[in-house]
């Protein structure tokens, strides 16, 4: 299973969607099928994903690809979401202290 989750819902009952297949279009660009994972909806949709800015610059860029780099606002949004997902290991211990040290 791949680590990457897809948060996309289906624009009819709202369960989540499921991406089927995918086909390259271009190294930024990428068709996707999808499916509405309510077995009662069944709805199939087809939409694309595309790169459209670097948030930091390759190590190992390829000449034939020119994105521009994200703005400073959305490379501070992206931080803040994903600082927004860690874990803090005091938040932790202190959970499993005040549950008198049970893991």
């Amino acid at each position: 299973m791949s680590g990457s989750v897809y948060k996309l819902r289906c624009p009819h009952c709202h369960h989540g969607l499921r991406v089927r297949n995918s086909v390259a279009q271009h190294p930024l660009l990428r068709s996707i099928y999808m499916q509405c994972t309510n077995v009662a909806c069944g709805a199939t949709f087809r939409g694309q994903m595309e790169i459209t800015h670097a948030m930091s610059p390759s190590g190992c860029p390829t000449p034939d690809i020119q994105l521009p780099i994200a703005d400073a606002e959305i490379r501070r949004q992206a931080i803040e979401r994903e600082n927004s997902k860690q874990v803090d290991i005091d938040d932790i211990f202190d959970s499993q202290e005040a549950q008198g040290g049970q893991a």
